[in-house]
């Protein structure tokens, strides 16, 4: 692995390199992490733990960054977009590990059809440079089209869910598609702590 820009190398021949996603569990799920040059789409509510999910993504010590916030308080290193058009998001956009926080945003105050553009326009760029952009989209605030037309904009999507089930709350990760690859099909569980979010492969969380 080359440990400053934290992707892997698959050995195996016509596998593409793989940028760790922030969450070992996840990594091992993924079969190394995130393909490099994909753009990966997160959803759920906002307590779900996808902010968290996408701040540790742009947080993988040894890599450069841009962490581009719309909706939310701006934390140290990350860039206030509140006022920026999309068209200004791409200048924006340095290192491997972009984070959209949120698309949801951007569909609210450009529409659909302006937030589709920029990612359009977004995917040439993180394409050409081998980078991963990640988007953040909140559940309940779209139509069934809107979200169809995201997801099909997206080479990885994932489902953080929440369940209450009798005196404790259950919290999964479904990968619900990767671009010319095989699905998981299995869940992943998942837990919140003081550190972030931490998850694993098996039944017991690490």
């Amino acid at each position: 692995m080359d440990t400053k820009s934290q992707i892997v190398d698959i050995p195996i021949s016509g596998k593409p390199k793989k940028r760790s996603t922030g969450i070992v569990g996840l990594n091992l799920l993924l079969d190394g992490g995130y393909p490099a040059g994909s753009i990966v789409m997160i959803y759920g509510t906002p307590l779900s733990g996808v902010d968290i999910a996408a701040q540790q993504f742009w947080k993988v010590e040894g890599e450069e960054g841009t962490y581009l916030m719309n909706d939310g308080d701006v934390d140290t290193g990350m860039v206030d977009a509140t006022e920026l058009h999309p068209e200004m998001y791409l200048p924006q956009m340095a290192g491997g590990r972009i984070v959209i926080d949120s698309l949801s945003t951007m569909v609210s105050k450009y529409g659909i059809d302006g937030a589709l553009k920029f990612l359009h326009l977004a995917r040439e760029e993180i394409r050409k440079r081998g980078a991963n952009m990640l988007f953040i989209v909140y559940t309940g605030v779209h139509t069934p089209m809107e979200m169809t037309r995201l997801m099909r904009s997206a080479d990885v999507v994932m489902e953080f869910r929440t369940e209450a089930s009798q005196n404790e709350i259950q919290r999964t990760l479904a990968v619900q598609k990767i671009k010319d690859a095989a699905t998981p099909t299995r869940l992943l569980p998942f837990i919140i702590t003081d550190h972030g979010i931490e998850a694993s492969t098996t039944s017991r969380v690490v």
